[in-house]
């Protein structure tokens, strides 16, 4: 009968720690970029939906690509004033945002919201041009 060899049981090898790409003041993608831009142009008060920025840039990127852009925003772009296809904050469910602060800045700029939560987009939306 054959024994088994003793195996040297090794230590796993560590991977390296994963490093996130540092946050800078901007995304190095030119279409994040643009989403900035356009976003940056929405006037107080007013609201856009993250189709419509989708619409603008040629479908290039998705409307869930226009909020990954969102996420990673530059302080000086005002994201609360994007909005989903209903009119609703779709922002309620990040954990990194707290609960109801982009209905609060949007209510601070003067847009009233429905009872069910939504904007009404015919009187708050920009233009889709």
């Amino acid at each position: 009968m054959l024994w088994p060899m003793a195996r040297s049981k090794k230590p796993p090898r560590k991977k390296p720690p994963r490093k996130k790409p540092p946050r800078t003041s901007g995304s190095e993608d030119a279409p994040f970029r643009r989403v900035h831009e356009i976003v940056r142009a929405i006037p107080r008060g007013r609201v856009t939906t993250y189709g419509q920025i989708s619409r603008k840039l040629d479908g290039r990127i998705s409307a869930l690509a226009v909020g990954w852009a969102l996420n990673q925003c530059p302080d000086d772009v005002p994201w609360h004033r994007v909005v989903n296809a209903k009119g609703g904050c779709s922002t309620d469910r990040r954990p990194d945002v707290p609960p109801g602060a982009q209905k609060f800045r949007l209510e601070d700029e003067g847009v009233r919201f429905r009872s069910d939560g939504t904007v009404d987009l015919d009187c708050y939306g920009v233009d889709d041009d």
